[in-house]
């Protein structure tokens, strides 16, 4: 056991969350500390050092950056909410910012995956994991604690590290679960559940619900830290329907499994099968068969197969594993046909455990099982906790504040339960929180009245995109927020995490069956790829609600929107970037700041950036906008792009006059990340296309050089100089303020500059 990782105790106790209108510093301190604690005991399992640098799953980077990157987390949010000045290690807080993505299951594997890239020692994130801790608890001591904590509250930004932490907690488990077995150990303390609860589950009957309407989300005021996507309150009118009293078991997958559902492309969605050919899938990742079946992993493992028995000595087929359980041995003259890899172990597949499979999956399990067979959405999994939870206010409605939850969450146990191990709820379902996430037949989206929160604006947003689907209900290691009654996360539909799901089917009778399931309408367009098309489950059976994605900056990211930039930037002589990069140049020579390096913030289709290569060395364009980014760099490479004005006449734009592209970046970004970093000026033109202004203001001051200067351009009389100055502090130093008058599509428009220097 790695146990000089640690730098508290080694623990597999989840802590209560503190109730948020009631704590005291030293609960506060307490949970902290556990959910720190937590995390490191987690990576006491690798058995060397070496494996922190392996690649579990080719869509993720090496164990070291999770276990890194959770502490870093902490320091960016404090430095945000200004509860610390000084940064502890920017090389680390940069390196360990940011993750990959996973959006696509084929993805190139990203450069840090590589035995090239030359990651830190783990001496050296342990030390520095050791001085975050203390830099916390420093915080904690030292700021006035005013209750209740609301997201107001500067203390929401030490709750959001804790939180983030506890989310870790999840993923590095999922990756730790893909690595070779000989890799790891079963830490003292982790126990696994029993496999059996009496006898086996032989039935999972539907249980009926009646039409009703259900309104769910967090209120503001709950006593609790919780994620942005959370709050909100949507309702909606549910039809009668029928779901499935237990989540499928393996038992029950099994029988999907070896009746061929595997080989016959009828029961899987055109993307799923894609998928399943890809990932040459024979059956769920955690299952183990004899064949040698390709693996996820990446980098070294990528020729790593997870699918060959243990031998008989070290357990294999017929042993039983030591781990405080008797396990399932099969009868005189049984075969088995597949095991199970459970955290740290291979074990004979526990049948009356929840199948853990990925949207795609669960989706051609409910086809075979027949007609109108889905998953539930989430509006129908609100209607199956029951009035008794819906009603629940207060910390002690939610079922991570009870003492003893009847639940399979808080990291009880290492690992899932049978399936009728805690009793069922007031309408017969079992479940229904914790044992293994459920997928449910929605997309992700903001519920009505969403708002990000400025400290981790895009946290939730990015995946509005109509490619994400709803996971709910937690696992069997969810703690804190993510064991919430309101906890809602989401994941590509390829995904691999701890989850499950049960089957639900429509009861009304129709030409086309009303599905309450919230669909993602927008079309996103990805950078580099463009726009794709949306696959909709069983289209010709069910019809769906269709909903505008609750990110703005994707529902502003329109051809139309493209069209109205680029009449903006290049339809008329004295365009608004050229004036504004005009301005900019004259403040540059005024304040005689640098002109190494500048940002521009809103950089449209690349006009404004391009023009201001002539002074500065080196320009980045960043916007948050794909198309307007594709835009940009068609027309930095000398391309011209052709475009439909608003009074419909075909129009050509394209560069011209002197200007230096090879000079000029251009980013599609959602926030401004650490690697983004010591510019001259920094010119910002889009806050009044921004879903959170604020979120883009608050690193202003960090990412400016010293002496340098931030140009800030909007018609908001919001975003004034008396009302930037409480974003800034002391920061930023006020300068000069001038208005800008340029042609728009509707005539004159306003702007104001306002010019700052960083002291």
């Amino acid at each position: 056991m790695q146990s000089k990782i640690l730098t508290g105790t080694l623990t597999f106790k989840s802590l209560r969350p503190p109730d948020l209108s009631n704590c005291t510093k030293r609960q506060l301190c307490e949970y902290f500390e556990n959910s720190y604690d937590l995390n490191e005991s987690l990576f006491t399992a690798l058995n060397d050092d070496s494996v922190f640098y392996k690649c579990p799953d080719r869509l993720r980077l090496p164990l070291i950056f999770y276990f890194c990157h959770t502490a870093v987390v902490y320091v960016n949010k404090l430095m945000l909410a200004g509860l610390v000045k000084e940064r502890v290690n920017l090389e680390f807080e940069t390196m360990f910012e940011t993750g990959v993505d996973e959006m696509s299951w084929d993805d190139t594997e990203n450069y840090r995956m590589g035995g090239s890239y030359k990651w830190p020692s783990v001496s050296s994130v342990v030390e520095y994991r050791r001085n975050v801790r203390n830099l916390v608890l420093k915080v904690i001591h030292d700021t006035p604690l005013q209750l209740p904590v609301t997201m107001e509250s500067p203390w929401w930004a030490i709750l959001m590290g804790i939180e983030h932490e506890r989310i870790h907690l999840e993923t590095s488990s999922v990756l730790i679960r893909q690595l070779p077995v000989d890799m790891v150990t079963k830490p003292k303390g982790w126990v696994y559940s029993p496999v059996k609860c009496g006898g086996r589950v032989e039935e999972n009957p539907l249980i009926s619900m009646e039409t009703q309407a259900i309104r769910f989300g967090k209120p503001k005021d709950f006593p609790s830290y919780g994620w942005d996507n959370e709050y909100g309150e949507t309702s909606v009118r549910v039809p009668a329907f029928e779901a499935s009293k237990f989540m499928i078991t393996n038992g029950e997958y099994l029988e999907f499994v070896e009746s061929g559902g595997y080989e016959d492309e009828k029961f899987w969605t055109e993307e799923g099968w894609k998928w399943k050919e890809f990932r040459q899938s024979k059956h769920p990742v955690f299952w183990v068969c004899n064949h040698g079946c390709k693996g996820g992993c990446g980098a070294d493992l990528s020729q790593y197969s997870p699918c060959h028995f243990p031998s008989t000595a070290n357990g294999g087929m017929n042993g039983s594993l030591t781990n405080g359980h008797t396990r399932d041995t099969p009868s005189a003259g049984e075969k088995r046909t597949y095991m199970y890899r459970a955290m740290f172990d291979v074990m004979p597949l526990p049948l009356d455990w929840p199948a853990e499979v990925n949207y795609h999956q669960a989706r051609a399990f409910c086809a075979w099982k027949g007609f109108g067979f889905r998953l539930p959405t989430e509006a129908e999994r609100n209607v199956m906790k029951g009035k008794k939870m819906e009603k629940s206010f207060g910390v002690d409605g939610d079922i991570i504040y009870q003492k003893k939850p009847k639940a399979n969450i808080n990291l009880h146990y290492g690992s899932s339960t049978p399936v009728n191990m805690y009793p069922a709820n007031e309408l017969g379902f079992h479940d229904l929180f914790g044992n293994a996430w459920e997928w449910a037949e929605d997309h992700f989206n903001g519920l009505d009245g969403y708002s990000s929160h400025w400290y981790y604006d895009d946290f939730s947003s990015p995946c509005f995109d109509g490619r994400h689907n709803l996971i709910l209900g937690g696992s069997w290691v969810s703690t804190g927020d993510e064991a919430s009654k309101f906890a809602r996360f989401a994941f590509r539909r390829h995904f691999i995490q701890h989850a499950g799901f049960r089957i639900a089917r429509s009861l009304q009778m129709a030409d086309k069956i009303n599905v309450p399931a919230r669909l993602v309408k927008d079309e996103v367009f990805v950078l580099g790829v463009g726009v794709e098309e949306k696959e909709i489950p069983d289209e010709d059976q069910m019809e769906y609600e269709w909903v505008p994605t609750t990110n703005y900056h994707y529902s502003y990211d329109t051809e139309d929107s493209l069209y109205g930039i680029l009449e903006l930037e290049f339809g008329f002589r004295d365009s608004f970037p050229h004036q504004v990069a005009q301005h900019c140049l004259q403040l540059q020579k005024a304040y005689q700041c640098g002109t190494k390096s500048a940002l521009w913030l809103g950089a449209g289709v690349g006009r404004g950036p391009l023009e201001i290569t002539n002074v500065f060395q080196n320009v980045l364009g960043v916007d948050y906008a794909a198309r307007f980014i594709d835009a940009a760099q068609k027309l930095q490479s000398g391309k011209s792009i052709t475009y439909k004005a608003g009074t419909g006449e075909q129009k050509t734009a394209a560069m011209s006059g002197t200007f230096q592209s090879d000079k000029a970046v251009f980013k599609q970004l959602t926030w401004i990340p650490n690697e983004i970093s010591d510019f001259d000026m920094t010119i910002v033109t889009f806050l009044d296309r921004t879903m959170n202004a604020k979120a883009w203001l608050a690193r202003l001051w960090e990412i400016t050089v010293k002496s340098g200067l931030v140009v800030i351009v909007s018609k908001q009389d919001a975003w004034n100089k008396h009302n930037l100055a409480q974003y800034f502090g002391n920061k930023l130093v006020f300068k000069e303020a001038q208005e800008l008058k340029y042609t728009a599509k509707e005539g004159e428009e306003t702007l104001q500059i306002t010019a700052w220097t960083r002291q």
